[in-house]
C-alpha cells in the first residue's frame, strides 16, 4: 500500500444510471413520483395497523415493521439519486459514501432477518395453530424484531470495518447512482480480488442463511397446507403467496449483487434500482391487494374519514 493508511480522496463522483442528458428531467419526475408512492404506501400500512384494532396481531405487527424498514431502505439512496438527476456533476463526500454503505447493509440485512421472522410467524400459525398465541406473544415478537436490527447492525459494522481502512488515492468515479461495497473496492488503491471474496462470503452468510431458512419454513408450510381443509388452506395459501412473492423480489437482486455477482454494469444498475426502489414499492401493493383483512381495514379507514 506504499505506507498510505489514510484516504486522500475527499469525495467520489457518481456516474448515475448512465442515461442521456435529455432524459434526466423525465427520470427525475418518474423516480420522485415512485419515491412518494413508496413513502405514502408504507406509511398508510403502518397507520392502518396501528389504528385498526382488527389488525393488532403478530402478523400485522411484523408487517408494520417491514413497511418501516422498506421506507428507510429506499431512503438510503433514492433521494440522492433523484437530486442528482438535476446535477451535471454528481458527487458524494467520503463520509456520505460510507454512510450509504453502512445504512444500506444495516437496513438490508435487518429486512432479510425480518422476512425470516415473518416466515416463522406463518409457520407457527399454520403448523402449530393451538400454540400460536403462546409462542408468538408481544414480548416474543418484539424480541425477534430487535434481533433482526442487531444482526443487521453487526453485519453492517463488519462491512464498514473492512472498507474504512482502505487507501483511496487515485480514481474516484463510481459507476452507479449510490455507494456500495463492490463498487467502492474497485476504486481503492490495491488489488481488491481477495477483499471482494471476503465481502461476498460475509454477505453470503447473511443472504444464503436467511434464504435457506425461508425455503425450509415455506416448504413445511406448503406441506401442511396441502393436508388442511380447503377453507383454511385457501386463506393460508393466499397469505403465504404474498410472503413468498416479497421474498423472491427482495432476495433475487441481492443474490446477484453480493453472492453471485454477474459483473455486467447495466444489469448491476438495474438490480440496484430493483432492490432499492421497486421492491419497497411493490411490498405495500402485494400485502394490501392480496390480503382481505388489509383491504377491509382500508375500507374502514376510508369510511371513518368520509363520515367525519
Amino acid at each position: 500500500m506504499d505506507g498510505k493508511n489514510q484516504s486522500t480522496v475527499s469525495e467520489f463522483v457518481l456516474q448515475g444510471l448512465g442515461s442521456p442528458q435529455n432524459l434526466q428531467v423525465l427520470l427525475f419526475m418518474i423516480f420522485l413520483m415512485l419515491y412518494f408512492i413508496i413513502l405514502s404506501g408504507n406509511i398508510v400500512i403502518m397507520i392502518l395497523i396501528i389504528t385498526d384494532s382488527h389488525l393488532h396481531s403478530p402478523m400485522y405487527f411484523l408487517l408494520a415493521n417491514l413497511s418501516f424498514v422498506d421506507m428507510w431502505l429506499s431512503s438510503v439512496s433514492t433521494p440522492k439519486m433523484i437530486t442528482d438527476f438535476l446535477k451535471e456533476e454528481k458527487t458524494i463526500s467520503f463520509g456520505g459514501c460510507m454512510c450509504q454503505i453502512f445504512f444500506a447493509h444495516f437496513i438490508g440485512a435487518g429486512e432479510m432477518v425480518l422476512l425470516v421472522v415473518m416466515a416463522y410467524d406463518r409457520y407457527v400459525a399454520i403448523c402449530k395453530p393451538l400454540h400460536y398465541s403462546t409462542i408468538m406473544n408481544l414480548q416474543r415478537c418484539t424480541g425477534l424484531v430487535l434481533t433482526s436490527w442487531i444482526i443487521g447492525f453487526v453485519h453492517s459494522i463488519s462491512q464498514l470495518a473492512v472498507i474504512l481502512p482502505l487507501p483511496f488515492c487515485g480514481p474516484r468515479e463510481i459507476d452507479s447512482f449510490f455507494c456500495d461495497i463492490p463498487l467502492v473496492t474497485k476504486v481503492a488503491c490495491l488489488d481488491s480480488h481477495d477483499l471482494d471474496m471476503l465481502v461476498n462470503i460475509d454477505c453470503g452468510m447473511v443472504i444464503v442463511t436467511c434464504f435457506l431458512l425461508l425455503l425450509i419454513s415455506y416448504t413445511y408450510i406448503l406441506v401442511t397446507i396441502r393436508k388442511s381443509s380447503k377453507t383454511g388452506a385457501s386463506k393460508a395459501l393466499s397469505t403465504c403467496s404474498a410472503h413468498i412473492t416479497v421474498v423472491v423480489i427482495f432476495f433475487v437482486p441481492c443474490i446477484f449483487i453480493y453472492v453471485w455477482p454477474l459483473k455486467i454494469t447495466w444489469l448491476d444498475k438495474f438490480l440496484a434500482v430493483f432492490y432499492s426502489v421497486i421492491a419497497p414499492l411493490l411490498n405495500p401493493a402485494i400485502y394490501t391487494l392480496r390480503n382481505k383483512e388489509m383491504k377491509n381495514a382500508m375500507k374502514r379507514f376510508k369510511n371513518y374519514f368520509l363520515s367525519s
